[in-house]
């Protein structure tokens, strides 16, 4: 059993299958129908409950309980970060002049899973996390900020609504991560289109956050060889005219 936004999902539900072990994931109502879809051609049953992952969340681990079926986190859990870490090792290799990562983060098990990795192997490549601006979680902490009241509002990037990152993830996040920043939901909507238009890439805006990162010059610092992980494809084509209006409304405004 597990609860995720998608990637999470189709993952555990693809090595049910594989081992032949039933999957049941929990995701919320608002997961875009191609996540669901696909999670369930894995073989997974999937129950949708509460409006985000953090209530998804939670009536997964009641069930849990009530079953005594294994529980898979989808962040903050050791495994599952040292999975993620696979990543930026793969980057590291194919890309040995990087001098910097930026990746995309909810929970923040790929980000402290890419902290691990890089910091263990090349310690001077920096490592930034992205958020979206509406739910900035993990920045709010690293920043000592989540004392005053932190957003948590709908995003494009529902894949990183994440309202409470894991304990483990924030530890490891805090160690080794050069920063964490946020970004608009008018540049991730800018860099959905941006992928699609200019690299072919149909990207969920999870992973657009992070390209949004570096296409709206918002790292800290100078950087000649950037790596940007795109963490996802799982988008509902029927929000490109939402990604348009958005952009159009932000042009319009800024033109008067």
């Amino acid at each position: 059993m597990a609860a995720s936004a998608g990637n999470h999902a189709q993952g555990v539900a693809l090595a049910g299958k594989e081992k032949g072990v039933p999957v049941t994931i929990y995701m919320p109502v608002t997961t875009p129908e191609a996540k669901v879809m696909a999670t369930r051609q894995y073989g997974a049953t999937v129950q949708l409950v509460g409006n985000n992952f953090d209530e998804a969340y939670a009536a997964a681990k009641k069930e849990q309980l009530f079953t005594g079926a294994a529980f898979i986190h989808p962040f903050d859990d050791m495994a599952i970060i040292e999975g993620q870490a696979t990543v930026a090792m793969e980057m590291m290799q194919q890309c040995p002049e990087l001098d910097t990562i930026v990746v995309p983060a909810g929970g923040g098990g790929l980000l402290a899973g890419t902290a691990l990795a890089v910091k263990s192997i090349r310690p001077n490549i920096r490592v930034i996390g992205v958020q979206a601006q509406a739910a900035p979680a993990i920045a709010s902490i690293f920043h000592g900020t989540q004392n005053s009241a932190v957003p948590f509002l709908t995003t494009i990037a529902e894949g990183i609504k994440v309202k409470e990152p894991g304990k483990l993830t924030t530890q490891i996040i805090n160690a080794y991560v050069d920063d964490v920043i946020t970004v608009s939901e008018q540049e991730i909507a800018s860099a959905i289109l941006f992928m699609l238009e200019r690299e072919k890439m149909l990207v969920e805006g999870a992973g657009a956050a992070a390209v949004a990162a570096v296409l709206y010059r918002h790292l800290p610092f100078q950087s000649n060889y950037t790596g940007v992980v795109v963490s996802g494809g799982n988008f509902d084509i029927g929000k490109l005219n939402a990604c348009i209006k958005t952009i159009t409304d932000i042009s319009t405004a800024s033109s008067f």
